[in-house]
């Protein structure tokens, strides 16, 4: 009866211990001090209101990496949203990235500067800068967390899908510093978009993103350069779009014009319209058929190959 005890204790142990590897992350921060571009050099803080951080004054990601026996070699870049005003504080404990995590894929959470800053010289840039210098990272410490660099991926929600959708349709290098990371590729291999800001126009734009982004006044040259259906090319990576009908934040005709630019391009990727649900889906809670979404976005990647 004692062996037994001792098995069942041994096994409780490594149940805790296996759970504890799950949630562990590392945070990497993404600029060397001084180098950090399209910066004042401020001496501001972070700013953080009932656990949401409004400035940010380090960007960074927080590394997710698979279990040895469970790594596909795929890993994604996460966006999270908030209307590009605030973004979580605590990255501890990110729900997508552990989801992705307990898949075999290797995840890291963005945390970008937000236009807000007082320190940004051109506040419309930063979160662009700091997602291309993200994958960068990514790319260059591939071996390190065993990934196929043919297989890194962005996901983002809400304003994170416009930064996301950003990161794959604007291929203009702005956060090259001169340093070794300037060889690497910023452009995602594929693009996991929910609940996504992606056009600037007047008719379906999410307002506040603009607003913060561009400002309220902005002239037609940015609402068109930041309308990121009007940037997609044959160079855009595929995309699986997912969206609430009845989502009153973010309308879905956003998911539907980068869908039909995505498809006017020739780029072979997927639209799921959801009846209900509102806005910003989550991993594990939603309401009738939108609760199918992670399992089909797990199928999507297996169909298109970036899984196994």
């Amino acid at each position: 009866m004692k062996s037994k005890h001792i098995l069942k204790a041994l096994l409780i142990l490594l149940g805790m211990q296996s759970a504890i590897c799950l949630q562990a992350q590392e945070k990497i921060v993404l600029w060397s001090e001084g180098k950090m571009p399209n910066s004042k050099r401020l001496q501001i803080k972070d700013s953080i209101v009932k656990e949401y951080l409004f400035t940010t004054t380090e960007p960074r990601i927080y590394a997710y990496p698979a279990a040895k026996e469970k790594n596909t070699g795929s890993a994604i870049l996460i966006v999270p949203g908030g209307g590009y005003l605030r973004l979580p504080a605590d990255y501890s404990k990110n729900a997508t990235a552990l989801y992705y995590q307990s898949k075999g894929i290797n995840a890291f959470v963005l945390c970008h500067r937000l236009p807000g800053s007082q320190d940004l010289i051109n506040p419309e840039k930063a979160p662009l800068q700091d997602a291309q210098r993200a994958m960068r990272l990514i790319h260059a410490n591939a071996a390190k967390w065993a990934i196929d660099t043919s297989r890194i991926g962005v996901a983002g929600t809400s304003a994170g899908g416009h930064v996301a959708s950003s990161l794959g349709t604007h291929f203009e290098d702005v956060s090259a510093i001169g340093d070794e990371l300037d060889h690497y590729s910023f452009r995602p291999d594929f693009m996991i978009l929910v609940s996504a800001v992606i056009s600037f126009k007047e008719d379906i734009a999410h307002k506040g993103s603009r607003d913060r982004l561009i400002g309220a006044a902005p002239p037609e040259r940015l609402v068109a350069l930041y309308s990121n259906e009007n940037r997609v090319t044959t160079f855009t990576p595929p995309t699986l779009l997912i969206h609430g009908n009845d989502d009153r934040t973010v309308s879905s005709l956003n998911s539907m014009v980068f869908y039909q630019a995505l498809k006017g391009a020739g780029v072979n990727s997927s639209l799921h319209i959801f009846p209900y649900g509102g806005h910003g889906y989550t991993v594990n809670k939603n309401p009738g058929s939108a609760n199918m979404w992670p399992e089909i976005t797990l199928e999507w990647l297996r169909e298109m190959k970036y899984i196994q």
